[in-house]
């Protein structure tokens, strides 16, 4: 019992892995392209999904870089020479 448990979760990890990279958006994946955190966790057992719960998923919300400030009609240079 005791060498089956590391194996069901091992199995377990890398099926929870596996959808969350299915279902991750392509621009939102970090450090890699979207295929190879799929190839890695698939083909690379235990290593390739710790690597994509610590590195490779995105950002929760509220994370990271902010979104880029909207300039008023008055500044913002591309629409006053649509003018």
């Amino acid at each position: 019992m005791a060498r089956i448990i590391p194996i069901l979760v091992l199995i377990a990890l890398t099926i929870y892995c596996t959808i969350e990279v299915a279902q991750a958006r392509t621009w939102e994946v970090r450090r890699a392209p979207k295929w190879l955190w799929a190839v890695a966790v698939i083909c690379v057992p235990g290593i390739g999904p710790l690597a994509w719960l610590f590195f490779g998923r995105p950002l929760p919300p509220g994370r990271g870089n902010p979104p880029p400030r909207s300039l008023p009609p008055d500044e913002n240079e591309d629409f006053l020479r649509g003018l």
